[in-house]
This record gives C-alpha cells, sequence and structure tokens, in this order.
C-alpha cells in the first residue's frame, strides 16, 4: 500500500472513531446512569475544545521536527481517551470524566484538519491532488455512514461499553498507520532554518487572504444548519407518523454525501468556489423542498439528494485551503477551519434545543436559510474587488487588484499561475 492508500486507511479509521462518539457517549451513559443528559454533558466537553485547540494544534504540528511521532502521538491521545470513557464513564467522578473528554478532544483538530493538511506532503502538485482531496472528503462520509451503525449494531448485540471500545481500537488502528506515513521523504515538517509561523499566523491568513476567508465564513454559516439537522430530522419524521424515522432521514443525507463526494467532488474542471457555492446553495434547496414533503418516504429522497449536493462541499473547501494557505501556517489554516465548523455545529445544535417547540418544517426551512445565505455570503466575500492602478505585482497583476495568489504547495503552481475564478 503506497503512502496515500495508507493516509486514507488512517484518515478512515480515525474519523469512524470520531463519527461514532456521538451516539456511543450517549449510549454509555444512558445504560449506566439512566441519564442522556450526562452523555450530552460529556459529549459537550468533548467537541467543546476543538475551537480552542484548533491553532495550538495546528502551531505544533507547523513547527515539530518529528512528524511521525506528533502525528501518530496525537491520534494515539484520541484513542486512549475513548478508551478512558469507555471505562470511566458512569463510574468514576464526573469532573475526572469531563477532564478526560475535553483532554481527548483536544486532539480532535488532528483527527479532522490536522490529518487533511498532509496531503500536500504525500501528492505530487496537480490534478492528482485535487482528485485526492476528493477521497479524503470520502473518508469524512464513508465514517458518517458507517460509524453510527457500527456503533448501533455492536451496542444491540452486546452493550455501548464494546461499542466505545471499537471505536478506541479504530483510533488505535489510525495511529499505528500515521506512524508508518513518509513524513520526511515527502517534505512534511518545517523546513531547516525557516521561520516559526506564531499562534495568530493561521487566523491571520483566514482573515487576509479573501479565498479563504469567504470559504471559512460560508461554510461556518452553513454548518450552524448542519448541525442542528439530526435533531430536526427526528422532529420531522415525528410530525410525519413515523417517529423512528430521523435516523432513516440523516442516513439517506450520508449515505447520499458519500455519493456526492465520491463523483461530484472529483470534478476538477469546476473552480472550487463555484463549487462551494453551488453546493451550499443545492443543499439548501434540497432541504427547504424537504420541509413540504408529505411522508417519511418523500422525505428521505430529498435528503438524499441534499447529500449529493453537500458531498462536494469539503473537497472544494479542502482544496481551497491547499492552494491558497500559507506555507509556513498551512495546518493552522485546516485546523482552524474544522474547528470553527466543529463549533458552528454545537452552536446549531444548542440553538434548535431552545426552538425544539417550533414546527419541523419551518426549522428546515430555517436550516435551508442558512445554507442559502451561506452560498450568497461567499460570492459576496469573494467577488472580486475593483482593480486599482498601481505597480505590476506577480504575474503581471497590479497592486491591489484584490486577487490572490496561490501558496507554492498549492495543487495548481505546477501547472503555472492562474486566477481564482481559472479553470
Amino acid at each position: 500500500m503506497g503512502g496515500f492508500g495508507r493516509y486514507l486507511a488512517a484518515a478512515l479509521a480515525a474519523r469512524i472513531a470520531s463519527e461514532g462518539m456521538g451516539m456511543a457517549v450517549v449510549l454509555l451513559a444512558l445504560e449506566r446512569t439512566g441519564s442522556a443528559s450526562y452523555g450530552a454533558f460529556v459529549l459537550t466537553a468533548w467537541l467543546a475544545p476543538h475551537v480552542l485547540a484548533a491553532p495550538l494544534a495546528g502551531a505544533a504540528a507547523a513547527r515539530t521536527r518529528q512528524p511521525r511521532l506528533f502525528h501518530a502521538g496525537a491520534l494515539a491521545g484520541f484513542a486512549t481517551a475513548v478508551a478512558a470513557l469507555t471505562v470511566l464513564l458512569g463510574r468514576a467522578p464526573v469532573p475526572l470524566v469531563l477532564a478526560v473528554a475535553v483532554l481527548g478532544g483536544s486532539c480532535g483538530p488532528m483527527v479532522t484538519g490536522g490529518l487533511s493538511s498532509l496531503i500536500t506532503g504525500l501528492v505530487p502538485a496537480g490534478p492528482g491532488r485535487d482528485r485526492a482531496y476528493g477521497w479524503d472528503a470520502a473518508t469524512y462520509n464513508a465514517a458518517a455512514v458507517t460509524a453510527p451503525a457500527a456503533v448501533a449494531l455492536v451496542a444491540a448485540l452486546g452493550s455501548a461499553g464494546p461499542a466505545m471500545a471499537v471505536l478506541a481500537g479504530s483510533g488505535a488502528l489510525a495511529s499505528a498507520l500515521a506512524s508508518t506515513l513518509p513524513y520526511e521523504d515527502q517534505g512534511a515538517g518545517p523546513a531547516p532554518g525557516s521561520p516559526r509561523a506564531g499562534l495568530g499566523a493561521g487566523l491571520t491568513a483566514l482573515w487576509r487572504v479573501r479565498e479563504l476567508r469567504a470559504v471559512t465564513s460560508a461554510t461556518t454559516l452553513g454548518f450552524v444548519g448542519i448541525g442542528s439537522l439530526t435533531t430536526v430530522s427526528v422532529l420531522l419524521a415525528t410530525e410525519l407518523g413515523s417517529p423512528g424515522g430521523g435516523g432513516v432521514l440523516m442516513t439517506a443525507f450520508a449515505v447520499g454525501a458519500l455519493g456526492g463526494s465520491l463523483t461530484l467532488g472529483r470534478i476538477t474542471s469546476v473552480e472550487s468556489g463555484r463549487l462551494v457555492r453551488w453546493a451550499l446553495a443545492g443543499t439548501g434547496a434540497a432541504l427547504a423542498a424537504a420541509a413540504f414533503a408529505p411522508s417519511v418516504a418523500v422525505t428521505a429522497v430529498l435528503f438524499a439528494l441534499a447529500g449529493v449536493c453537500d458531498g462536494p462541499l469539503l473537497t472544494a473547501t479542502l482544496r481551497i485551503r491547499a492552494r491558497y494557505a500559507p506555507d509556513g501556517v498551512r495546518t493552522q489554516v485546516f485546523t482552524l477551519g474544522a474547528g470553527l465548523k466543529v463549533t458552528a455545529a454545537s452552536t446549531g445544535a444548542a440553538l434548535v434545543g431552545f426552538a425544539a417547540d417550533a414546527p419541523a418544517a419551518a426549522l428546515l426551512t430555517g436550516i435551508a436559510g442558512l445554507l442559502l445565505a451561506a452560498a450568497l455570503l461567499h460570492a459576496l466575500t469573494v467577488a472580486r474587488e475593483p482593480v486599482r492602478p498601481g505597480r505590476p505585482g506577480r504575474a503581471g497583476r497590479p497592486v491591489g487588484s484584490g486577487s490572490t495568489e496561490p501558496s507554492a504547495g498549492s495543487a495548481t503552481t505546477a501547472a503555472g499561475l492562474r486566477t481564482p475564478e481559472g479553470p
């Protein structure tokens, strides 16, 4: 198995562990304590550190002289925390359980954006790297489909404890595979004598680079809606006369997203920013239609269509981050972007809790509205600024024209410089 093949295996194993935690923690808390709210508190402690740990994890990954040890160690810490929660949850004092959850959640940014940032060092620049991001995005969608199903199956056959143990084993497998990746040979890690980026450098890049600012702001707004979709799907299915249909709707969405990432996400002829807008708008339109569907079956079809539209969103986002992130802060950009999306999703889940008494169709329409607004936000943010006279910049462009050049490590530099809206 080549380096990228091992990477995909490690990413899939790590993301299965991450995606399964939401269901497994709640099931285990309910089984041992009889309180689902206890599981919700533990899950909140697991997710909360993502946005705070993201810049720290990204800066540490960029500065380390031993990337193999750092990445494998972060994944091992993630797996160890899952294993510890398997033993402690419902048996140890609550503060200790919450502390373990916070420590494990702090490794979360390396499971998402941190791993994705490695692709620039594993796949040569060019169309192959763009396709690699499509495969990477597919690991998220595949994990979203398989992890909850695996947790539910193991819990049904035995109990939630073994289900959590399976997730810990998946995380350990990811750590073992990550330790075999060719970091040094592929140029991962900082070059000797290169300046070290500060903790705020990634956030600065996300704000100053227009393309990064556009995709980060749009996806963060969109994920406020996506984060509440699970709860709303349960409410909607209940209103349609099928209390257990919420899982069917979310499975349809996840399967559609996997199909979309494996098909539409592999298209390299469409500019990534345009693909972001199409994905957000298409997902919003399909969910808006689902709000008025007459049955769970029709709603499931529309949820699947929404998933197909959502599938290429992550692929396009990863390509934009890789193309425009400055070389010294690429990992910070990836981890921060992922952390902001997780935080936005958590915020959405909390907001829908306050509005749970509203009609489910109205809530789903609100989610669709957020996604459509995110598409519009991206279009407005990335719109070209008027060209102002000035001295020529790189590639003969006037300084102050508002266009941003790809970074040296982008997938496009080998083929020559192209404008953000170019082919």
